[in-house]
Order: structure tokens, then C-alpha cells, then sequence
């Protein structure tokens, strides 16, 4: 057999000298292998690259490339995306107004505040609700994360309110990073980005 093949436990791994021993995945389980790692709603249906770097770093069969590449070329998803410029709103169209509360909501942060409080808060979240004209001011720190913003969003808004069916932000980091990108597919709610220092699109008078 070949050096780069070798058995373990009665299971057949693969290796070459610029990677670990990966499992060599049998022609039945391809198809699975292909769907979890890209149309998985936890991932978000990524990128190719970066679809090839999670297969790569996990498994391994012949022409794994070739067979990705075919699959997410074919993918019905990604192909309407591309066709989109992975946008789904475009920065020039009209909000449709909400019908009911919660439906449609505005987020954004406010930083630069005075330092106050018990935790020394220098920053909020602010989320409107475009149908009731309310805004609720959830305090946090300016050096919050992606993450951070994600979980005080799921543990205030979500928890309380429900998942609203459109989110408008600016293009703020902390709202356009992978995760908390793929947390909207998680929970299907579209994204939509407001222009940049447009305050109109904040959803009050």
C-alpha cells in the first residue's frame, strides 16, 4: 500500500507531508460529507474557499477538489446569491414598512459615551422597532465583539421580542462578520445594511 495510506483500527486514513492523517471517506458518504460542510444552516452556505479548507482539514478522497467545486457550482443557493452580488437588499431600495411589532427592527450602536454605572457602560445598543417607534438601549462596553453583540442581542431581543424578520444595521464590524452573518441564517432572519451616516433609516420619526 501506499505510504500516504495507512490503517488504524480497521479504518483507512490518508496523509501527505503538509497534512495531518485525514479519514478516507467512501464513495456513499461523499454527498453527506459535501452537504454538511455547505449547506449546513450553521455555516451559511460559505464560500468555496473556504468550504475546501474545512473538507481539507477533515477528510479525504480521490479528486475531492474537483468533485467540491462541481457541487458548489451547482449549488441552487449560492448560484442565486452570485446572481444577487450576495446582497439581498441593495443599498439604493425603499424599506417596506412593517405590519406588525417586532417584524422589522433597526440596530446600531452608539459609542463615545461618558463612562457610567456600576460597569463603567461607554456604549449601547440601540434597537428600534420600525412598526411601534420605540427604541430600547441595551448599555455594554465599545470594545464589545461580534460575538458579544450577538449574545446580548439573542438574550434581550430575541428571548423577549421573537426573531424579527428583517434586521437594518450600518455596516458596523460587529454587525457584518462571519458570525454574526451566520447567526442570521441560523435563525432566518435577513440582514439588510442602511448607508452609512443616513440616520433616516433609523426607523423614528
Amino acid at each position: 500500500m501506499d505510504n500516504k495510506f495507512f490503517l488504524i483500527d480497521g479504518l483507512l486514513y490518508h496523509r501527505d507531508k503538509h497534512t495531518s492523517a485525514l479519514t478516507v471517506v467512501d464513495r456513499d458518504h461523499i454527498s453527506l460529507i459535501l452537504q454538511d460542510f455547505h449547506d449546513c444552516p450553521y455555516m451559511g452556505h460559505m464560500s468555496g474557499d473556504r468550504t475546501k479548507e474545512r473538507v481539507a482539514s477533515t477528510a479525504w478522497w480521490p479528486k475531492w477538489e474537483q468533485e467540491l467545486g462541481e457541487y458548489i457550482n451547482t449549488c441552487e443557493r449560492c448560484q442565486k446569491e452570485n446572481r444577487n452580488h450576495g446582497k439581498k437588499y441593495g443599498l439604493l431600495h425603499n424599506i417596506e414598512e412593517p405590519k406588525h411589532s417586532s417584524e422589522t427592527i433597526n440596530m446600531y450602536w452608539v459609542t463615545g459615551l461618558v463612562p457610567g454605572g456600576k460597569e463603567n457602560y461607554n456604549s449601547c445598543l440601540s434597537i428600534v422597532d420600525r412598526f411601534r417607534k420605540s427604541m430600547r438601549c441595551l448599555p455594554f462596553h465599545k470594545e464589545v465583539t461580534a460575538m458579544d453583540t450577538a449574545l446580548l442581542f439573542s438574550n434581550n431581543i430575541i428571548s423577549t421580542c421573537g426573531v424579527p424578520t428583517i434586521i437594518i444595521s450600518d455596516r458596523d464590524a460587529k454587525f457584518t462578520s462571519e458570525f454574526w452573518t451566520n447567526l442570521y441564517d441560523m435563525v432566518g432572519t435577513n440582514l439588510a445594511f442602511s448607508t452609512a451616516f443616513h440616520p433616516q433609516t433609523d426607523g423614528l420619526p
